[in-house]
């Protein structure tokens, strides 16, 4: 598969949030985890891989200069594939500054979030052959717990759990089609805050198939989690 997808995917990987539930002064995904800041095992990952043209990170403007110089004592021969740039106010606006910066030849892209730092290779290509196959697609896992919808502490409804996945990254579509819809979004913005690319995909009716994710994928958070992903170095 590598042979066959070798350049044909760039990613984006948002880092501009400052992780407010983590707490403390500096953004978790500089936090130490393992000996090393948690945004530096996804992006090792997807910089090791051939399928992999390009990387974009976005990160929040006042830490630029300090990912910069942290990068530069990182020792990794494929470094030349990274850009940085500046994150936006929110989350989607960090992606589509990433996206606006793609340079490659690449025909799709990955979006992931660095605060879920143990995806895996495997995940990874099982999703760009599904993008290839069958277009935008994202990263999710089963729901195993029953769930309730309620209001006001008082549930409301039970939700069929066979039809409820939990939305992990990479969520991935077409370069050319991400900006089109950014530049639809300019002219008429959303009366919504996307949290995520599908719920951007999904607005404009774009079909957005699911690849099984895993438990390891999750995403660091809180403090609590924290010391579960440290047993998981």
């Amino acid at each position: 598969m590598e042979a066959e997808f070798k350049g044909k995917f760039a990613v984006v990987l948002p880092a501009g949030g400052l992780g407010k539930r983590m707490g403390g002064s500096v953004p978790k995904q500089l936090m130490l985890l393992g000996g090393k800041p948690v945004y530096q095992y996804s992006l090792e990952t997807f910089l090791a891989m051939e399928e992999i043209a390009e990387v974009v990170m976005a990160v929040p403007s006042d830490w630029k200069s300090h990912f910069e110089d942290d990068l530069k004592v990182l020792q990794n021969k494929n470094l030349n594939k990274l850009k940085i740039v500046e994150g936006g106010a929110e989350r989607w606006q960090s992606v589509k500054n990433g996206v606006s910066a793609l340079t490659s030849a690449a025909e799709y892209v990955l979006v992931h979030d660095v605060a879920r730092p143990f995806i895996s290779e495997t995940i990874v290509r099982e999703l760009c052959k599904t993008l290839v196959e069958k277009g935008a697609c994202l990263v999710a896992k089963p729901a195993v717990d029953t769930v309730k919808i309620a209001e006001d502490g008082l549930v409301k409804s039970t939700v069929d759990r066979r039809t409820v996945w939990l939305a992990q990254t990479p969520q991935a579509a077409r370069i050319d089609l991400l900006k089109e819809l950014y530049g639809r979004i300019e002219k008429e913005p959303l009366q919504f805050t996307p949290t995520d690319e599908a719920s951007i995909l999904e607005y404009f009716q774009v079909p957005v198939y699911i690849v099984k994710g895993e438990s390891r994928n999750d995403k660091l958070t809180t403090p609590e989690d924290f010391e579960i992903f440290s047993k998981r170095v």
